[in-house]
């Protein structure tokens, strides 16, 4: 793969003759190219899910119920659609291909993007890190060439919601932010709905994306205090090694499918790698959680390599403590 992006007259070689060109015998072929060579192998090879690699490629997250929700009359009269809503559409996509526009980075898009900022229009620019298609590396490479005023000199820092748990962090410059949520695949509000509302409205309400507490305003001279680079890495604990069940429900308190239809196996491999905050953060949430799903918890290593006890069915959610 390292190969195919980065040799000579391959993905990369290929991507900035488009960019320089915008030529369209020139960026169909480019995205072509790595869109078989170098996309397409976690699929193909890896069998994982381009869109979240934790999961198989197979992955049944997140559920389509949604469309049927959104296409029925209360809820089109209510927002006041006038078609049916398409998740996505054949036409446009082949549309998109035809001009290369996978590879089209050039035609302006930076220059446009900094337009906005000297209008002073209000930009986050977000992606989950477990997303391979618009991985955070590449978002965040973006951000760094479009390079709005301070930003280069901003750090990261936590981003702070109501839950008490840090889902993400954020780099920000005036009314420009990148952030990076954690533990997400690419539809961020389905896998981290709580810090994806938060952030929309602290966007809304012109307030900073970190804690939300402070005024910011395009043009101002607010930045983010921190390390210069986001080092959080979640390790092989967020990994799910074999299939999950087509009708698996997906659990955002434990970033992992719920127990239901699955097997005390997969639900031990769920564990390995885990780290002590991530056990932590699992067994102070038992709402709801079935007894077999508590019975496979309990097997895990990681449970007694960091202390925790197991309470009894009766007073689990009452008693689980930490030694």
């Amino acid at each position: 793969m390292y190969e195919a992006m980065y040799g000579k007259g391959n993905c990369y070689d290929q991507t900035l003759d488009c960019y320089h060109t915008g030529r369209s015998d020139i960026c169909p072929y480019a995205e072509a190219f790595c869109t078989d060579e170098v996309e397409a192998v976690l699929d193909n090879i890896a069998h994982r899910d381009g869109y979240d690699i934790r999961r198989s490629s197979d992955d049944p997250f997140p559920e389509t119920f949604y469309v049927d929700y959104l296409n029925t009359p209360k809820v089109q009269a209510a927002i006041g659609a006038y078609t049916n809503f398409s998740r996505s559409s054949s036409t446009i996509g082949a549309a998109f291909t035809r001009t290369g526009d996978g590879d089209h980075v050039g035609g302006g898009i930076i220059e446009h993007m900094r337009s906005l900022i000297n209008d002073n229009i209000t930009i986050v620019m977000y992606a989950g890190d477990a997303d391979y298609y618009c991985n955070w590396l590449g978002v965040e490479a973006v951000a760094g060439k479009i390079n709005p005023p301070g930003f280069r000199y901003a750090g990261y820092t936590d981003m702070n919601t109501s839950d008490g748990i840090v889902h993400g962090q954020v780099k920000q410059a005036g009314a420009f932010t990148f952030a990076r949520i954690f533990e997400s695949g690419h539809a961020v509000p389905y896998y981290q709905p709580l810090v994806s509302l938060e952030m929309f409205k602290r966007v809304l309400a012109g307030k900073d994306i970190a804690t939300g507490e402070i005024s910011v305003k395009g043009g101002s001279d607010y930045k983010t205090i921190g390390s210069k680079q986001s080092w959080w890495r979640e390790g092989n604990s967020a990994i799910q090694p074999g299939k999950v069940s087509q009708d698996a429900t997906y659990n955002t308190t434990t970033n992992m499918p719920n127990s239901v239809n699955q097997t005390a196996g997969a639900t031990a491999k769920w564990s390995v790698g885990l780290k002590k905050a991530d056990m932590r953060r699992v067994m102070r949430s038992p709402n709801g959680w079935t007894d077999e799903f508590w019975d496979n918890l309990c097997r895990m290593p990681a449970v007694t390599r960091f202390g925790y006890v197991c309470p009894t069915k009766v007073r689990r959610a009452a008693t689980l403590h930490a030694n």
